[in-house]
């Protein structure tokens, strides 16, 4: 990139002006020239360690015009040993830095430099302390009228805020402590003004689990509850939310987590560390957020990334070779528009991909346009600038095939990557950020240009406050003008700009550290493939493919770069909870029976846990040894089984014995496609074979059986004749015999009933 190209030509009368007024001043608290050429001295001082810690707090306005007055708030702490007497603090402005790197360099140093660093202004601005013992702090306020600082045309000028002062072991007045800043000065709009676009993510880390509950709306179950300490009032997506509803920026969003939240808000579970699970309790927390973010994005561009934000880098370099990894992203894709629209109600546009630090090479940008994204969101330490330009190109970058590299200016993406807790490293962080886009918009160029900025996934709560107040710094419009992403992307292209993407050994060795391993993508693979297997056979699918594909979106997730044993468990979770699920349908254990006789029937049970109706079943038993037993007229039988939620299906399958002795039977269940499903259940039949002479046998014992039945019967009759001839000639008590008639043939009688 070109960072040194020059700001704009300087005015010289004036800048030779002030520049004598201040080497008078110096000369003059010197009493020979030579001694400033020649002694050691002031070299000595000049790299010596700072004994006070200058701190700016805060600087306002951070970009002023004419007439403004300038307020800068600070703290000087005493780091020495020594008591610090008759001190003040003063600042210091600098010349105008000609180019970028003057930026750098300047923010980079440490201590005061003699001849290097600018002298005082007026001393009627400096701040008195009389006294500053040693670990001791003071604070401070500057206040100076712009027009005193004599800023002599439009550019970025040093300041030095310092603390000087005497010390028993120097008692002479030196410079003891030094922090430097910028202070952009471009009072006027100017002719031509960049047109910057700031990206405004919004992205967490995966939150929900494969597991649902049984009910209607299967309730999900998060990992933990964490989620609602980021969108709660004073939370770290509250705050994005709500710094960036005033400000023009273009919404970058992950569309898991509108669905994360939207979950939350219906109701939600939080697994505990039993491994049970409890209802979550901030529905309510979920609702205003939701509601917050619908007001702020109504209006703006919202971009949506693939469902769950994949890692593009991590499946060009691990996940592409593993098979129906990459057909993961086009679902992804097409859930993103949906999630926005749904939940928001607004469009989104899915027509960028966003690697991790915007570093690409020729495999990332393959992956990253796969499903359908024309352009892909880089930076500009990915592709090297020659330098021939003299100035930095605009964003849109045309890099073959159709697609479009959006380069994000490097310096200003990450300049809110540090600790921002610390009010003078936001300060700091501020200011340096509004320098770069002002030298930016000052090269020398004739060309209107495009700038993006993307900065971290996840900014702290204290980084997007500082981003907030860098991008107000810019709502002057004096310098640049805001543009969305769509417009970056579609801008006129310089021709001069590089658009050579850096081949594979380029690629940052840290990131591809904490890329996602081919085992991951194995593992992500064999989840699907179960998750395949397993929804064939549902009444309704939807109710296991909807959250296990989107699980198995989570487990690609650029969320998961630096936690590699977080993202192992997951992973494996993930495949446990679904076997378990498969598990609930299956053959029940059987206990060994026993078949007499030449045929019977087999019943084989199948049992259904889950809450609905599996079907497209087909249950097969197979003898392992037909000539002894057979199914039919073969040594196997099967049937079709369809089974109700939470019930079991006994089905009977005839078998033949043809000789006697133990028979191991096999029961499994298949798809209808032919794929075994769940375990397969072995039991054993003891067969008893019915020879024909045994039969005969059988069959003569049976007719014996049939003719004295009829001839009893016969002389039941004859008694009972008999009987009712001797009762017409007696009395009905004169009878003794027909009692024990009557019960000798009712006994009879009830051996044949049997």
């Amino acid at each position: 990139m070109a960072e040194a190209a020059d700001i704009q030509g300087a005015s010289p009368a004036p800048v030779r002006r002030r520049w004598l007024r201040r080497a008078i001043v110096l000369l003059a608290g010197t009493p020979v020239l030579a001694a400033l050429v020649y002694a050691p001295a002031p070299q000595a001082e000049a790299v010596q360690a700072s004994s006070v810690d200058v701190q700016l707090v805060s600087m306002a306005p951070t970009a002023p015009v004419k007439g403004d007055t300038l307020t800068i708030q600070g703290t000087v702490v005493n780091t020495g040993s020594e008591t610090i007497t008759d001190a003040h603090v003063g600042l210091r402005v600098g010349p105008a830095l000609t180019d970028r790197s003057s930026i750098d360099e300047t923010a980079d140093r440490n201590g005061f430099r003699a001849g290097t660093d600018p002298g005082e202004i007026d001393s009627a601005y400096a701040v008195k302390i009389a006294s500053l013992p040693s670990k001791v702090t003071q604070n401070f306020t500057l206040t100076v009228p712009v027009n005193k600082l004599e800023l002599d045309k439009d550019g970025v000028y040093q300041l030095g805020v310092s603390l000087s002062g005497v010390t028993d072991s120097r008692p002479s007045e030196q410079v003891l402590g030094i922090k430097r800043t910028f202070l952009p000065w471009q009072p006027e709009a100017a002719a031509k003004r960049s047109q910057l676009t700031y990206v405004w993510p919004l992205i967490s880390t995966t939150r929900v689990t494969a597991e649902t509950g049984s009910d209607e709306l299967q309730t999900p179950v998060f990992l933990n509850d964490s989620l609602s300490e980021e969108i709660k009032p004073g939370g770290r997506l509250e705050q994005m939310v709500t710094l960036g509803k005033d400000l023009p920026v273009t919404w970058v969003i992950d569309p898991d987590l509108l669905y994360t939240v939207d979950a939350m808000t219906k109701g939600y579970r939080v697994r505990t560390p039993n491994g049970k699970s409890v209802q979550g309790k901030n529905k309510a927390v979920a609702e205003q957020w939701l509601s917050s973010l619908e007001a702020a994005v109504q209006g703006k561009k919202v971009v949506a990334l693939p469902f769950a934000d994949p890692d593009l880098a991590s499946l060009a370099h691990h996940g592409k070779d593993v098979s129906g990894t990459l057909g993961q992203l086009r679902p992804a894709t097409d859930k993103a528009k949906a999630a926005v629209q749904t939940v928001l109600h607004v469009p989104a546009s899915t027509d960028f991909s966003w690697p991790v630090n915007g570093a690409i090479d020729p495999a990332i940008v393959n992956v990253a346009t796969s499903a359908g994204a024309h352009n892909v969101l880089t930076r500009s330490d990915s592709l090297v600038e020659s330098g021939a330009l003299g100035y930095t190109p605009s964003a849109a970058r045309p890099i073959g095939a159709g697609t479009t590299a959006v380069v994000a200016d490097a310096e200003l993406s990450t300049a809110f990557e540090g600790d921002m807790l610390n009010a003078g490293s936001s300060t700091l962080a501020v200011q340096r950020f509004l320098a770069h886009s002002l030298a930016l918009n000052l090269q020398r160029t004739d060309e209107q240009r495009s700038f993006v900025v993307t900065p971290q996934r996840m900014p702290t709560v204290s980084q997007a406050q500082t981003m907030a107040a860098a991008v107000r710094g810019l709502q002057g419009g004096r310098w640049t003008q805001p543009a969305d992403l769509e417009a970056a992307a579609t801008a006129k292209p310089d021709p001069g700009a590089a658009t050579q993407v850096p081949g594979a050994g380029q690629y940052p060795e840290d990131l591809r550290k904490q890329e996602l391993p081919v085992s991951a993508f194995e593992k992500i693979r064999t989840t699907q493939n179960t998750l395949d297997h397993f929804k064939v056979i549902l009444a309704a699918p939807d109710r296991v493919e909807i959250p296990f594909g989107n699980t198995i979106n989570r487990e690609m997730s650029t969320s998961w770069r630096g936690r590699a044993d977080e993202a192992r468990l997951y992973r494996d979770q993930v495949q446990e909870y679904l076997i378990g699920l498969t598990e609930k349908v299956k053959v029940i254990p059987k206990s060994d029976a026993t078949l007499s006789g030449h045929s019977a029937t087999i019943p084989v049970s199948v049992q259904n846990s889950l809450v609905q109706d599996v079907h497209d079943l087909v249950l097969r038993v197979k003898s392992a040894n037909p000539s002894r037993l057979m199914f039919g007229d073969s040594g196997q039988a099967e049937q079709q089984v369809t089974v109700q939620g939470d019930h079991t299906q006994t089905v009977k399958f005839p078998a033949n014995a043809t000789a006697s002795g133990p028979v191991e039977v096999t029961a499994q269940l298949f798809t209808k496609d032919g794929i075994p499903y769940g375990k397969e259940r072995r039991f054993t039949v003891e067969a008893t074979e019915i020879t024909p002479t045994v039969m005969l046998v059988i069959a003569g014992g049976v007719l014996l059986l049939v003719l004295a039945g009829i001839k009893m019967y016969a002389s039941r009759k004859r008694v009972a004749a008999r009987a009712a001839a001797e009762e017409s000639e007696q009395p009905s008590d004169e009878s003794p015999d027909t009692e024990p008639q009557s019960t000798e043939g009712s006994g009879t009688s009830e051996t044949v009933d049997r």
